[in-house]
């Protein structure tokens, strides 16, 4: 059989435990790993993950696509496509996951050659931390694909700024794809004599200094350029306090912070989906931290974890300290995280995924008009956000430094830092 390939991607079918391509929109990644796998998996018997951040049905994985390049590569009569995986004559099989959402179901993925991660680029922390040790198959391998944005990405530092020892990492664009359509050719041209800046990103694959409509652009560039994302400790003679958003069907996202200082110390984060409250006291009780308050969303006085009681009741019962967050609107708690921005230190480790949403938090984008709304994007980067803004309502200083503001349900008062 005689069929045509990238020769950019021909690095696919030589032996690495990682495999990159990264790179502008044209450039036939997701289409050349396809192909390169099922091409694979007819050689030989294969168990192959297909995964990505987000998974919400079949529909949103590589299924259609693997199924498509099973016909033109006229291997319809070797593979089966069945509603959720697709199986060869030989024994090798496709699965599908989605990472953010299906963290156990990942962990006990046994048995996997090569685990391609399509559009790779929101993979967080957490779920490379957790794939990562579950392909441990001897000779396994991680193939990678996806678009670059920004350059402190998850996935863009592991695996393009600082890639694994040993891993082959191509940037790949439509200028290497012999069989990309001249119509799209010349829309790629046609941006670039438009707006170089978009054509860069979109058809070159470079990274963005921060994403158009990014809510705390001018917040994080400042951060970054004071360098307070680094290593924070975590000061054992003051008290931690966390600060929710909470959902069940939906992220829950919890932020850890001290104040020392005039400084807001940002030591820990957490974020999860699909579990009942006990789940998140049980993750506060396994770290090593003195608590102070716990700062929930106005609505923990009348939404339900699992439970007939309030969160607020669960964790009062519990023997912690609740606070209930002001109510403000969603406009005057940005300002405030604005606000409070420049005397935030970040522990760049430990919360990769809360800043991870904070870098791509942004602004919806108005149907009628096509420009930027007032409203901000719901999207998975919203619910860290959120609980970064819950955490600026919170602690708010009116009056004196090192206090945080306690007003909410039970009454007011202040409590030293």
């Amino acid at each position: 059989m005689s069929i045509e390939f990238p020769e950019r991607l021909e690095f696919l079918f030589e032996p690495a435990r990682y495999k990159i391509a990264y790179g502008g929109r044209g450039g036939a990644k997701s289409w050349g790993f396809g192909r390169a796998l099922l091409i694979m998996g007819a050689q030989r018997k294969l168990r192959v993950l297909c995964a990505r951040e987000f998974q919400n049905s079949i529909a949103e994985s590589a299924h259609a696509l693997l199924g498509q390049q099973i016909d033109l590569l006229g291997l319809s009569a070797f593979y089966e496509i069945q509603e959720k995986r697709i199986l060869g004559a030989n024994g090798t099989e496709f699965i599908f996951k989605g990472l953010r959402h299906n963290v156990a179901s990942v962990k006990s993925t046994e048995g996997v050659d090569v685990c391609w991660v399509e559009e790779a680029r929101t993979v967080s922390k957490t779920s490379w931390d957790v794939l990562i040790p579950t392909i441990r198959k001897e000779g396994s391998e991680i193939w990678i694909s996806f678009n670059p944005e920004l350059e402190e990405d998850e996935t863009y530092r592991r695996f393009v700024k600082n890639p694994p020892t040993g891993a082959k990492v191509v940037k790949i664009g439509w200028q290497d794809n012999p069989w990309f359509p001249d119509v799209l050719k010349q829309e790629a041209l046609d941006l670039k004599g438009r707006d170089p800046a978009a054509y860069l990103t979109v058809w070159d694959g470079h990274c963005k200094v921060v994403l158009d409509g990014a809510i705390y652009a001018n917040e994080v560039l400042s951060a970054t350029e004071a360098n307070r994302f680094t290593r924070v400790p975590y000061d054992g003679t003051k008290p931690v306090h966390t600060f929710w958003d909470l959902g069940r069907a939906d992220m829950t996202a919890i932020w850890f912070a001290q104040v020392v200082g005039f400084e807001f110390r940002i030591i820990d984060y957490y974020q999860n989906r699909g579990h009942a409250l006990g789940h998140y006291l049980k993750k506060l009780q396994e770290r090593p931290y003195v608590y102070g308050e716990h700062w929930l969303p106005h609505d923990a006085t009348n939404a339900l974890l699992g439970s007939e009681r309030t969160i607020e009741q669960q964790m009062t019962d519990s023997g912690f300290k609740v606070r209930i967050t002001p109510r403000m609107s969603v406009a005057e708690g940005i300002n405030a995280a604005r606000t409070l921005f420049s005397r935030c230190w970040f522990d760049a480790d430990a919360c990769a995924d809360g800043l991870q949403c904070l870098r791509n938090y942004r602004y919806d984008v108005d149907p009628n008009t096509g420009q930027f709304s007032k409203n901000p994007l719901h999207d998975w980067a919203s619910h860290g956000a959120d609980a970064f803004r819950y955490l600026a309502v919170a602690l708010q200083e009116p009056a004196a430094p090192l206090k945080l503001r306690t007003t909410g349900r039970r009454g007011g008062g202040w409590m030293g830092a």
